[in-house]
């Protein structure tokens, strides 16, 4: 039986825009967050940073560090400003600048996270899904192979699998022990094949996922994606994770009971996405516990799941099932 002293521990995995906006949920509330970050970005400022500085993406990262961060909020929008300009610096955010600075002087990318969750006091710990750069690629249905997550959703193809190079990926051990560790295991939100897989995939990580005894609850999105799940139900999106991993071991789904307003979907309809249809007799079958709620936010035209709501939920199933007192 878990010690009753200690605050149940919570690992997180995924990247993109999802994981940040669940982080600032759940950051108030009294448990021990372990981030497990994609490093396979490849665009933009991040990009730019891991081909010249042969580091690991710092996009995902510096996103996660933000939104787990406990300063002023000036602090927090000096980090993630990104320079408009018209020289070499336009495009880069200073969060990443920073984090690629501190690798060249530390050395190694996971000491300059550990230094950065100092300076901005981050509320639990965050850890890349791999201490180097690694390279996602697809392999579509017609056989042909797309290399990089930012060129994979624009393929206009239908993912069959993705993958990750090199060979030899090692993940930390850090990682490998908060799983062992976890009280509860949370997968999502984010792109599932440009950020949810990668980390997944990195070897030994979703080994031990498995192998923990811990309960899994997988997010699902509140939209699916063109370029990634076009036309995907819940239950797809499941069965794509297992088909990658080669076995089932997700308990729980949480998903978006109310309809999503007529407004915002014709706005996603000329990114051709629309809500994620939640066929619950499949995600049944599956041997899914399915839980259901008022789950989404948005601001303007843009939806996002409720940080507070979906936090809440979370809390109170570690508690339920951790038997720690609150």
């Amino acid at each position: 039986m878990p010690d009753k002293v200690r605050q149940p521990r919570v690992v997180i995995i995924g990247g993109g825009t999802g994981l940040p906006v669940l982080l600032r949920g759940l950051k108030k509330y009294p448990v021990d967050i372990t981030a497990i970050v994609t490093v396979a970005d490849d665009g933009g400022s991040s990009g730019r940073l891991r081909e010249d500085m042969h580091i690991p993406a710092p996009g995902d990262i510096r996103n996660v560090l933000a939104a787990l961060s406990d300063v002023e909020p000036l602090v927090e929008q000096m980090f993630q400003h990104r320079f408009q300009s018209k020289n070499e610096l336009s495009g880069h955010s200073l969060g990443n600048l920073i984090l690629a600075a501190m690798t060249s002087l530390t050395g190694d990318f996971v000491h300059a996270i550990q230094e950065m969750s100092k300076f901005l006091n981050v509320r639990g710990k965050v850890l890349p899904a791999a201490n180097q750069s690694v390279v996602l690629h697809a392999e579509m249905e017609d056989g042909t192979i797309v290399t990089g997550e930012s060129k994979i959703p624009l393929s206009g193809k239908k993912i069959k699998r993705v993958f990750l190079s090199p060979q030899q990926i090692k993940p930390l051990s850090e990682t490998i022990q908060a799983i062992k560790q976890a009280d509860l295991i949370v997968i999502g939100p984010g792109s599932l094949y440009t950020s949810i897989l990668p980390n997944l995939l990195v070897p030994g990580i979703g080994k031990e996922i498995a192998r923990s005894k811990a309960k899994k609850v997988y997010i699902c999105n509140l939209m699916t994606q063109a370029g990634e799940t076009l036309d995907y139900s819940a239950s797809d999106h499941i069965k794509a994770i297992y088909d990658h991993m080669g076995n089932a071991y997700i308990d729980r789904i949480l998903v978006n009971a109310e309809p999503i307003p007529i407004g915002i979907q014709q706005r996603y309809q000329a990114e051709y996405a629309k809500p994620v249809v939640y066929d619950v007799e499949s995600l049944k079958r599956m041997g899914l516990e399915i839980i259901q709620g008022h789950i989404f936010s948005y601001e303007g035209d843009v939806i996002r799941h409720d940080t507070k709501k979906v936090a809440d939920l979370l809390y109170n199933m570690l508690i339920h099932e951790s038997h720690i007192a609150p």
